[in-house]
């Protein structure tokens, strides 16, 4: 069913351009305010890709819906199987922060198991057949719309971002100010390279953020764009005698890509998950590797 999706819109989409236009179709966001009349794309700060924040939403209400529903129907005496999924994966969660927390914060856990949770649902967005919810939107006459939040760099970049902050808040609640900032002055090489100890110090804290929403984008966008590629297999023919040929060259490809984007996509909620809780117990130990007493613990 995926495959013939794929075919049919792309088909349909190449009758009145190219591959080329196809891809740049599926990759336009649908912009509110300052947008560009041809581009489409925002052209000044009052824009808004409302598609993302739509589809970025979407996934936070589901887990917010599903948990109300849950807590209302918990059975310690006989839980069913989604409680036991549930209960399992806040055991493995919790499993990470205990191995990454040098001391017990009751405030990591829930911040990882949001973050893994909400970067996996905005993911498996990307699971869905390239061209059906463009093309239902397209009759309700929306022509650009992309589906999947992290194939959008802003939405990286707001949760990487997120994580800095919170990065820099346990720093300082944990720390203090002028402990934190020693951080700067003397490490890595001592007191002697202040400047140099700066300088790399600044490096390594803005990598942090740039390498989570780089890499989230980088493997999101990768696999979003082989689906669009795999969707264009077969050419105007995918609607005429072709159909027979390249249908089944296109499930294939199809199903295999889809499996192994199923790997991507866990994992890349689990890399996210896994360096926002290094990132976080990192805060709570000090310069030499010690941990630091939080007042927040319990």
């Amino acid at each position: 069913m995926s495959s013939i999706i794929h075919g049919i819109a792309a088909d349909l989409t190449r009758r009145t351009g190219t591959a080329t236009s196809y891809i740049q179709h599926h990759l336009t966001n649908l912009c509110l305010g300052n947008c560009g009349a041809i581009t489409h794309q925002p052209v000044g700060f009052f824009a808004v890709q409302i598609d993302t924040v739509i589809f970025g939403l979407l996934p936070m209400v589901l887990v917010a819906v599903l948990s109300l529903w849950l807590v209302k129907r918990l059975s310690p005496e006989t839980p069913g199987r989604f409680q036991n999924f549930v209960e399992a994966t806040v055991e493995f969660v919790a499993g990470q922060v205990n191995d990454a927390l040098p001391i017990r914060s009751g405030i990591i856990g829930p911040i990882a198991l949001a973050a893994f949770l909400w970067i996996l649902l905005m993911n498996c967005m990307d699971l869905l057949p390239e061209d059906l919810i463009p093309t239902i939107m397209h009759f309700f006459g929306l022509p650009d719309v992309r589906v999947v939040p992290t194939t959008d760099l802003n939405t990286t970049f707001a949760a990487s971002l997120t994580v800095f902050a919170l990065v820099l808040f346990f720093n300082i609640k944990v720390k203090g100010l002028f402990g934190y900032l020693k951080t700067f002055l003397f490490h890595p090489f001592g007191k002697f390279l202040i400047p140099v100890n700066i300088v790399m110090t600044l490096i390594e804290e803005v990598a942090k953020p740039l390498s989570l929403a780089l890499r989230l984008f980088g493997n999101m966008f990768a696999g979003e764009l082989v689906f669009m590629l795999i969707a264009l297999i077969g050419g105007t023919a995918t609607l005429g005698w072709g159909l027979a040929l390249w249908l089944p060259v296109q499930a294939g490809l199809d199903f295999v890509w889809l499996l192994f984007h199923l790997l991507v996509v866990s994992l890349q909620a689990f890399i996210f998950m896994v360096l926002t809780i290094v990132y976080l117990a990192m805060a709570h130990t000090g310069v030499e590797g010690h941990a630091v007493s939080d007042v927040s613990h319990g």
